[in-house]
């Protein structure tokens, strides 16, 4: 074989990612995207192979959450796009920095609908949907640029993830010089004279209220200093959760659903809100808008006005514009402490609260818990207590089932030693319950806690208090504890609380991922 003189385009974008900082990517090689794998194995970046396209766009998520660097993908064109869509809309939906590079079909070929292998007539479109930035290449400079664009985007802007596909001609084709990272910018400063204005606002206010989002999580510090000197309550988004420690007695962790924090706001003469968009899944209610006395700190201009329009609109990094308010807010006099009533729990909330106090108190401070859309994790955005950033990944925008356990393996591969749980349903486990062989393979040590009702129980209870007979929501699950140990992994079944203590100490300590399995026998055996 002759030797081959200069680097292909795959080659080099491979060199590229690892200048960048890139040390893991999530994907499947394919017939189409083979080039990017041929450097590769004489690179220092890690590549996980995944079980199915979905699972790799979790992981990148998880990982990106975890760790607050982004991260990446590799798939094929065609159905490896259509695959990994529905993560990209989670990381979307979340602002999360998750890089997808896709094949695409010859340049000659595009969007002619010839029948070529995992033909789309616009791919790049289907990806627009639900990315910041949607790029094709049709030159080795257009690839470096678009990385550039992407790693420009991550450091400065809103996360959001970002897609560049790269037709197959192309990726064969010599990758010429230039193939170095760019410096970077960074998040906008803050307006010293908005600054100045929200101080005020907040020296005069009777009733300030704090409320981070998932855009403050390195932002606490800042803003408990602000909230010790006018003695203000803070609130968190489900994104939001360990921005402040749990216990402060200023925190009253995510209450947004609440009645009675829609009224705390609306009594309330200053608002700091950062870092979030105070959507319709923070609020659990669209009837919800905040039209007066709101401060609102965003790097991202387009959510500064929709629905609720602030009386101060800073733009800039969340850190640096509490940090610049807290210097300049005078001290108040009275007690540093705020309580707030969730009122008497029901029947299954009451269950719940036992099961995650056991969790609570078996798992370390820096466990980092991906959930899923079940209703544990319902309970647990309520009540269970988180202190430290970037330790409670939840899909809480686009809502889809099945991210928790893929998301908890890339988060493992980001934090390295630090302990990983997934706290996910019966249902949404089967969703990507393949991933399991993909955490066996690694070793990794994860704790998946598994909440098993039998069931799609909210919608259950959705369909009883809207008067619907409950229909479809009822299913016959396979053998948990016999599926997970096929995949190579352990598992147990506790039937009591103190046994599901006992399995949590080990699995924390195994060599592999265990399965959980809890039902709500448990709680009473």
């Amino acid at each position: 074989m002759s030797k081959r003189a200069e680097l292909s385009t795959g080659e080099a974008l491979v060199g590229l990612l690892e200048a960048y900082g890139v040390d893991t990517i999530f994907g499947i090689p394919g017939v189409h995207n083979v080039e990017m794998y041929r450097a590769l194995p004489r690179s220092k970046i890690r590549h996980v192979l995944v079980r199915h396209e979905q699972g790799a766009g979790f992981m990148a998520d998880g990982y990106a959450r975890a760790t607050g660097k982004p991260g990446v993908c590799f798939t094929i064109t065609g159905p490896g796009l259509t695959n990994i869509l529905t993560p990209m809309g989670q990381a979307w939906s979340d602002s999360s920095n998750v890089l997808v590079i896709s094949s695409a079909l010859d340049i000659r070929d595009s969007a002619q609908g010839r029948g070529r292998l995992h033909e789309m007539i616009d791919q790049r479109g289907a990806a627009a949907t639900v990315t910041s930035l949607h790029m094709r290449a049709y030159t080795p400079k257009d690839v470096r640029d678009a990385i550039a664009r992407a790693f420009a985007n991550f450091a400065s802007q809103r996360p959001r993830p970002a897609y560049l596909e790269i037709p197959l001609d192309l990726l064969k084709e010599p990758a010429g010089d230039g193939w170095e990272a760019r410096g970077l910018p960074a998040v906008a400063s803050p307006s010293q004279r908005q600054i100045d204005e929200a101080i005020r606002k907040l020296d005069g206010a009777g009733k300030p209220v704090i409320v981070l989002g998932g855009g403050a999580l390195h932002a606490g510090a800042a803003a408990l200093a602000i909230a010790e000197k006018i003695k203000a309550p803070i609130i968190t988004t489900t994104a939001g959760k360990g921005a402040v420690p749990a216990d402060h007695p200023l925190c009253l962790g995510y209450v947004m659903g609440r009645e009675g924090a829609w009224t705390m706001l609306a009594e309330s003469d200053a608002i700091l809100c950062a870092g979030s968009e105070l959507s319709e899944t923070d609020f659990w209610n669209d009837d919800v808008v905040i039209g007066r006395n709101l401060i609102r700190i965003d790097i991202d201009p387009s959510v500064m006005s929709r629905p609720h329009a602030p009386e101060i609109a800073i733009l800039g990094d969340a850190r640096q514009a509490l940090e610049a308010i807290a210097a300049g807010v005078q001290e108040k006099a009275g007690e540093a402490k705020a309580s707030f009533d969730l009122g008497e729990p029901d029947q299954l909330r009451a269950t719940l609260a036992k099961v995650l106090e056991v969790i609570r108190a078996e798992l370390p401070e820096d466990t980092v818990i991906c959930s899923d859309m079940t209703q544990i994790a319902y309970a647990a955005n309520e009540i269970f207590p988180v202190s430290r950033p970037r330790t409670w990944l939840h899909p809480v925008g686009f809502g889809t089932l099945g991210f928790a356990l893929p998301a908890g393996i890339g988060a493992k591969f980001g934090v390295g030693g630090r302990p990983v749980a997934v706290m996910i349903g019966d249902y949404g486990l089967q969703y990507t319950i393949n991933e399991l062989g993909t955490a066996a393979e690694h070793g990794l040590p994860l704790v998946i806690l598994m909440w098993n009702n039998d069931a799609l129980g909210q919608i259950r209870d959705d369909m009883v208090n809207k008067g619907i007979q409950p229909n479809a929501v009822t299913l016959k699950n396979p053998d948990f504890q016999m599926l997970a140990k096929a995949y190579g992994c352990r598992a147990e079944k506790p039937g009591n609380l103190k046994a599901l203590a006992e399995a949590i100490r080990g699995a924390l300590v195994a060599e592999g991922p265990t399965l959980i399995e809890m039902t709500p026998r448990m709680v009473n055996g």
